[in-house]
């Protein structure tokens, strides 16, 4: 009967932890795609950041083709997010690897260049050596709201949003931190 008991508990405590997971991607996913000035935008984008993937051999290949490398530089993990700036959330891929934080837009964005309109996609490129600070936060108004500061040496920061796996990204920043505070002592 013991073993009944023991079996019992230890499969809802397995399911209670599979329910926690799903509601968190779930809320995540909802979130993700409220972030977006557009519902349909944010889903399309999504499914086209999919595809590209699919197409072009993985994160791995996309992180190289998009951002200048070293040799042993490796991608540890990327995090499909917003970023927040003053035009609003762009919605893009924040990119972990053993040498920098690295973020792109997924698609291009325009600027005005004398009377030209022009577009390039937006870049944020932060050098482990230079990073400070990983601050996880919460709205104080809406709980589902979560972001991500992160604060550069010389006092720049971003602020990302709107995160696919939030709980992932916070871990995998913290551990970067920790990890290139203690290779700088």
């Amino acid at each position: 009967m013991d073993i009944v008991r023991d079996a019992f508990w230890r499969w809802k405590r397995i399911m209670g932890e599979a329910t926690k997971k799903a509601e968190d991607l779930a809320g995540n996913t909802w979130q993700h795609l409220k972030t977006s000035p557009s519902l349909a935008e944010a889903a399309m984008g999504r499914i086209a950041q999919g595809t590209k993937v699919l197409a072009e051999g993985g994160y791995e290949k996309i992180f190289r083709q998009t951002f200048e490398t070293v040799p042993e530089e490796k991608l540890q993990d990327c995090f499909a997010c917003y970023l927040s700036t003053s035009a609003g959330p762009v919605m893009g891929v924040l990119y972990v690897s053993t040498e920098k934080l690295a973020y792109c837009s997924d698609s291009p964005l325009s600027y005005k260049n004398g009377t030209q309109t022009e577009w390039s996609y937006y870049k944020v490129i932060i050098p482990l050596h230079q990073l400070k600070a990983i601050n996880p936060s919460t709205s104080k108004v809406n709980a589902s709201e979560k972001y991500i500061q992160v604060t550069s040496v010389d006092a720049h920061e971003f602020w990302f949003m709107g995160f696919l796996n939030y709980e992932g990204a916070v871990q995998c920043l913290k551990e970067v931190l920790q990890l290139n505070s203690l290779q700088s002592v």
